[in-house]
């Protein structure tokens, strides 16, 4: 599709990344909650919202499709006021299938019970959206393909964008917990703050050079594992399809090897 086709791109819902961090996050004021509420009062309310979470990481793509999906407490470790939040929005079988349709003939299936919304969506969008009046939806992560795959999905995700839906890939440029030091709350080690802003760099320039970013020598260090680097990639893609490069709209770093950095249109 390309520039050519998404020729009136003001009209669109355009997608967003959101470094989420640690859950406390969901009942905490700070300036990433602060920037997560004004990025929700900054735009029309979308019709759904898909998120792309780097907690639903299996080894294949599915998309929630219950009415009703349950807010799951993927941690530990954290006071009872976490573990007794809940976000409670709907969900929509209708969407659900729009996204498999957009995507085909790449397969993804429905799920209708295993999942819901997990820490990496409801902690942002209780502050995006705090009246929780939009239906969420998640997609899964295919743990098993290449990251090609992913940009490619998130290309393929794009024509959502026509149909009022919020795509938001929630994970963090940077997440290496091994590496965590407590001694640095609001602070990044060297290594982070490169690939950060090497990221910003690309985001904001040429979306399509994120593919190369696993090459990056510090890579490995800011993402042992892909699982939170890869909602970027589908964000990438989408923004690549439609033909704009991404704004930053907050940043920042926590405990050394968090980024906190998120993108939108």
């Amino acid at each position: 599709m390309g520039d050519n086709f998404y020729q009136n791109v003001s009209g669109l819902t355009l997608p967003a990344f959101i470094g989420h961090g640690s859950p406390m996050n969901a009942i905490e004021s700070n300036q990433y909650t602060q920037a997560w509420t004004q990025f929700g009062l900054g735009r029309p309310k979308p019709r759904a919202v898909l998120s792309i979470s780097a907690h639903w990481y299996i080894n294949s793509t599915m998309v929630t499709a219950m009415h009703v999906p349950r807010t799951i407490h993927d941690f530990y470790g954290f006071p009872p006021e976490l573990f007794n939040f809940e976000y409670q929005t709907k969900g929509d079988p209708t969407i659900a299938n729009e996204v498999i349709e957009a995507v085909s003939p790449t397969k993804v299936d429905p799920d209708l019970e295993s999942w819901g919304i997990d820490h990496g969506t409801w902690s942002v969008l209780c502050h995006v959206f705090p009246d929780a009046d939009v239906p969420v939806l998640q997609l899964s992560i295919d743990a098993s393909a290449p990251i090609g795959f992913h940009f490619d999905l998130g290309r393929k995700l794009a024509p959502l964008s026509e149909k009022g839906i919020l795509v938001l890939g929630s994970g963090n440029v940077v997440h290496n917990l091994r590496r965590i030091d407590w001694s640095l709350p609001d602070d990044g080690f060297d290594w982070a703050h490169q690939f950060n802003n090497e990221v910003i760099e690309v985001m904001t320039n040429d979306v399509s050079k994120v593919l190369e970013m696993p090459r990056h020598q510090s890579f490995t260090l800011a993402s042992p594992t892909p699982d939170h680097f890869l909602p970027l990639v589908y964000i990438a893609g989408m923004l690549h399809e439609i033909g704009v490069s991404a704004k930053t709209f907050v940043n920042g770093y926590a405990y050394g090897s968090l980024s906190m950095a998120a993108f939108s249109a």
